[in-house]
């Protein structure tokens, strides 16, 4: 069977359409594919450009949240920078770092626009915080196994109910202690890449059979699973999956996920929906590193180029 558009139809008085001895031809609709119901999109920039707040120009830090980023321990403090720094240029009014004593210093020089609070132990995540004084909070980027840093993570998903971004070592744990698993709240954020995925939700055959495991996972806990790599996917708790087409093999080195969560707990702190933030986020994010490549290359551009990139992707989707 031969299928036509409309338009071959229209201009079929200028060719001679070929069809084999007794097969039939039939019409398709420019418009429907389009039109066509079904469970996964792909990530359109006319869509983020609707979908990014202006902003008001009597407005104040305070209009735009409060980002808390739980990060690093030591040797692991740069995945703390760039997920600070990606929160400051996402455009969230204020952040804090939560850090281990040790990378007090670090953060305060290399993210002077931050504030910085302490964990109780030197070297690594530990103690009780305030956390009902933040918009949204990211935590995972190089924090470590730590049993104290398992009973941090377990605190805050008890006693905090705001929009809350789960990524790295976060996930680990979680995949290692059920009684975390089930304490994840409802509209989260999980940010695994493949190998995170499979420790939270068991081994996957092959990527359809991971894609299937995320929209059954994303239902189950009624959260969003952002499963990171080339053309990253997210799924929400309906089981509507995106696809993101924006971003390039040099985004494929360490640091790159802890700029994303950066970046998803700054516009979660800003006030987006969920399922807002996870668009614009991967989005922006590819973007971003498409950007990087231009101006290096993919071979040695790094994550903090990212994050250099988020004006060149933003003003793609604002100007």
């Amino acid at each position: 069977m031969k299928i036509l558009t409309t338009k071959q139809l229209l201009e079929a008085d200028q060719f001679t359409i070929e069809k084999e001895p007794n097969e039939s031809i039939d019409l398709i609709e420019s418009c429907f594919i389009e039109n066509a119901q079904t469970n996964f999109h792909l990530l359109k920039n006319e869509e983020i450009k609707q979908k990014i707040k202006t902003r008001k120009k009597f407005s104040h830090k305070g209009t735009y949240g409060h980002a808390l980023i739980v990060a690093g321990s030591i040797g692991k403090m740069g995945a703390c920078v760039l997920s600070t720094k990606a929160a400051l240029r996402s455009g969230a009014g204020l952040v804090t770092a939560f850090v281990p004593k040790c990378g007090y210093e670090i953060i305060q020089m290399t993210n002077p626009e931050a504030m910085c609070e302490l964990s109780s132990e030197e070297n690594f995540l530990a103690g009780d915080l305030i956390w009902k004084n933040y918009s949204a909070i990211g935590i995972g980027p190089g924090i470590g196994k730590e049993i104290k840093t398992m009973q941090l993570i377990e605190h805050l998903l008890h006693n905090y109910s705001g929009p809350l971004v789960l990524d790295a070592d976060a996930l680990n744990l979680i995949s290692e202690y059920d009684s975390l698993f089930d304490k994840i709240p409802e509209n989260s954020i999980l940010t695994p890449h493949p190998k995170e995925f499979d420790r939270l939700f068991g081994k996957s055959d092959s990527a359809f059979s991971r894609l299937n495991k995320q929209m059954e996972q994303a239902k189950k806990l009624k959260c969003f699973v952002v499963l990171k790599g080339t053309y990253t996917s997210f799924c929400g708790p309906e089981g509507v999956v995106y696809f993101n087409n924006t971003g390039n093999s040099g985004m494929a080195k360490g640091g790159s996920g802890d700029v994303l969560t950066g970046l998803l707990t700054g516009l979660l702190a800003q006030g987006y929906s969920t399922e807002d933030t996870c668009k614009i986020g991967v989005w922006i994010h590819g973007l971003a590193g498409d950007f990087a490549a231009r101006k290096k290359n993919e071979i040695t551009m790094t994550a903090m180029d990212l994050i250099d990139g988020f004006t060149d992707a933003f003003n793609e989707a604002i100007l």
